[in-house]
């Protein structure tokens, strides 16, 4: 009986990392950069097919009513803190952009590193990050791609913000050129032989006879970064498998896809002759045709892992959707109408219509990416985890991105993480009763705005200082304001807006706290 006692302890012992490992899924999170939803095949995209991501959607939850920000820093910072947007803390701040372009021409790293880390407050030493919520529950973590919240960022603050693995771009300007003569791994700069543009072959935004020849001289372009970062990534999964590991692995892949100026190593062959499209149009569509493939190379690899049962993928988007293939007469940026005519963010705004725009990234809503319109921030999201998120599933409960890391604190046995704005929704992805968040808030270049859980939304327009109510539910693209006939409404929703803004509209990451270009 002693005997008997003993192997069968021996044998639990054995057995425990896989009894754990049988209750923490891995976690995959893919962050689009600049990506509509409208782009997408899931919600009627009819140019560019989608099958890897539309296959997440369809056999997940895709959430309709999914919040992000109004472009890549405040989005990021959101997500990785759990916090909204529309504060003014020092240590939520960005950093300057460009300045890892004079690494070893006029500044060493730990030059670089020394003024990166001066230009924001740390972080009080009991903030709690994304990456450190998994480390606490026994993961490995890895970050991929274009790194952080921007515009640069340091090893010292990946580590404190709970990475123990990143490879990709520290700096936010040089990430939307395409071919870098570094990155970085860890701390260590990594070269790319064939590379050798400073600003990593980043072009113009432009469809004129000049741009298009500057994209397509190859010379010093002999490495495309996302071929580079998925490689990285998925070697990653292969060395730290958790059979090898013991520990299950979070992975976050913020992308540089579809983000602009446009810049592909050749046209998909969907496109080379569509008959429909410009050539600036056709490159960019390769663009979000590659961003698809390389979720299906992800999923084919945690097939032949045998982890894809194992492990949930989420899909996302930091903001709404951005024209970056604007031609005269054809597509407008979206700061004007296709006659010319400057929208004044009040009675007309950016439309697929009014701007021209081919693919109808915005889904039909209006504005888009730096507006506080509900194409600037509602964004795509869907969550796969084969036999716990029912298929087919859709949601209409209002989420945000800063939602997620108290969700993925409850998904993998974690109690949730204090003095954040974000609330868990993981009830909802297991099909049982949630809590649904009362509002959503968000800042913008325009003003900051507020959404309710019953659909309810009041924007502020900064530039005119006025209030604009809309109810979603019976005006998606906010055609018809209502602050006129409901003005206790438009108080009660201001006096929310305002606190949640510490008094101070101009709160959040929009001009005032910017120290350089946004990106």
């Amino acid at each position: 009986m002693y005997k008997r006692t003993l192997y069968l302890l021996a044998a639990i012992l054995v057995l425990a990392p896989s009894l754990v490992r049988a209750q923490q899924p891995n976690v995959i999170l893919i962050y689009a950069d600049d990506l509509g939803r409208g782009l997408l095949g899931t919600y009627g995209q009819r140019i560019i097919s989608t099958p890897h991501i539309d296959r997440l959607a369809r056999a997940g939850m895709r959430f309709e009513r999914a919040y992000g920000a109004t472009y890549c820093a405040p989005a990021r910072m959101s997500l990785l803190t759990g916090r909204h947007d529309v504060r003014n803390l020092p240590w939520q701040r960005v950093t300057k952009a460009g300045i890892f372009k004079e690494l070893d021409r006029k500044l060493s790293l730990d030059q670089i590193v020394e003024r990166v880390e001066a230009t924001v407050a740390p972080a009080p030493a009991d903030e709690v990050f994304l990456g450190q919520v998994a480390q606490q529950a026994g993961y490995v973590t890895a970050q991929f791609g274009k790194l952080e919240w921007g515009f640069a960022t340091t090893p010292a603050r990946l580590e404190r913000h709970g990475w123990d693995h990143h490879f990709g771009y520290y700096d936010h300007e040089r990430c939307h050129g395409f071919y870098p003569p570094f990155l970085f791994e860890n701390g260590e700069k990594v070269e790319i032989p064939g590379n050798t543009h400073v600003d990593c072959a980043k072009t113009k935004e432009s469809n004129s006879p000049e741009a298009y020849r500057d994209r397509w001289d190859m010379t010093g372009k002999a490495v495309y970064s996302e071929h580079l970062i998925v490689d990285k990534m998925l070697g990653f999964l292969d060395d730290h498998h958790p059979r090898k590991t013991g520990k299950p692995f979070f992975v976050f892949f913020p992308t540089q896809l579809p983000h602009g100026p446009i810049m592909v190593p050749e046209v998909h062959p969907d496109f080379r002759d569509h008959p429909e499209l410009t050539e600036l149009e056709k490159e960019y569509a390769s663009m979000v045709k590659m961003l698809d493939d390389d979720v299906g190379r992800i999923h084919q690899k945690l097939e032949e892992m045998n982890e894809l049962d194992n492990t949930i993928i989420v899909f996302t988007s930091d903001n709404g959707h951005e024209i970056y293939y604007a031609a005269e007469g054809r597509t407008s940026k979206g700061k004007t109408d296709l006659a010319g005519n400057r929208f004044d963010q009040v009675k007309t705004r950016f439309t697929t219509a009014a701007i021209g725009d081919v693919f109808d990234g915005n889904d039909g809503m209006s504005g888009h990416k730096r507006s506080n319109w509900e194409g600037g921030t509602r964004v795509p999201l869907f969550w796969y985890w084969k036999g716990h998120i029912a298929p087919h599933s859709v949601s209409e409960q209002m989420v945000s991105n800063y939602d997620f890391l108290n969700t993925l604190a409850e998904i993998i046995g974690q109690p949730p993480v204090e003095n954040k704005d974000g609330v868990s929704y993981a009830g909802t992805l297991f099909g049982r009763e949630s809590v649904p968040r009362t509002y959503t808030v968000t800042s913008s270049m325009m003003g900051p705005a507020i959404v309710t859980h019953e659909g309810w939304k009041l924007r502020y327009v900064r530039a005119h200082d006025l209030y604009q109510l809309y109810c979603l539910p019976d005006d998606y693209s906010e055609q018809h304001d209502l602050a006129g006939t409901q003005e206790q409404r438009v108080s009660e929703l201001k006096a929310i807006l305002l606190d949640k803004c510490g008094g101070d509209l101009t709160n959040g990451l929009g001009p005032e706290q910017l120290p350089g270009q946004v990106h």
